[in-house]
């Protein structure tokens, strides 16, 4: 795993120091603003994520089951991990803390231009997490 991977990963598990320091962090890895499905979000957002995500979750785990690098293009497969111990913010409405340990995996396309990430397309399997919550029921056939 490349150091940039290394660094954009540990942005969002390990806790993030506090004011300025964050924001700066994720501006060493992200572009101000970054397009995330096709949607803007600053870097003092992608902050605000990172913190709800660290409040949601202990003991977070990111771990990368396979990578692909093209010229301008990073594709990342990871499982992320974690135990779910604060409320979890869905667009379905927040999940209070189940403790339950879930996973979910992640597919994120990334395009990077002079080092940083400009665009990320996301594909998450958010419903299997929330299934796993038991924030959502699947109907039986």
């Amino acid at each position: 795993m490349s150091d940039f991977l290394q660094r954009l990963l540990r942005l969002w598990v390990e806790p993030l120091p506090e004011g300025d320091a964050a924001l700066a962090a994720f501006r060493e890895v992200y572009a101000d603003p970054v397009a995330v499905n096709g949607v803007a979000f600053t870097a003092e957002a992608l902050v605000d994520r990172a913190r709800a995500m660290q409040r949601a979750f202990a003991e977070i785990a990111l771990d990368l089951i396979d990578e692909l690098h093209v010229p301008g293009k990073t594709v990342i497969v990871f499982r992320q991990k974690g135990r779910h111990v604060g409320p979890l913010q869905t667009p379905l409405g927040d999940v209070a803390p189940t403790g339950k340990q879930v996973e979910r995996q992640v597919i994120d396309v990334l395009t990077i231009k002079d080092g940083l990430i400009t665009d990320i397309r996301v594909v998450a399997d958010d419903l299997g997490l929330l299934v796993d919550l038991g924030a959502v029921k699947l109907a039986q056939p």
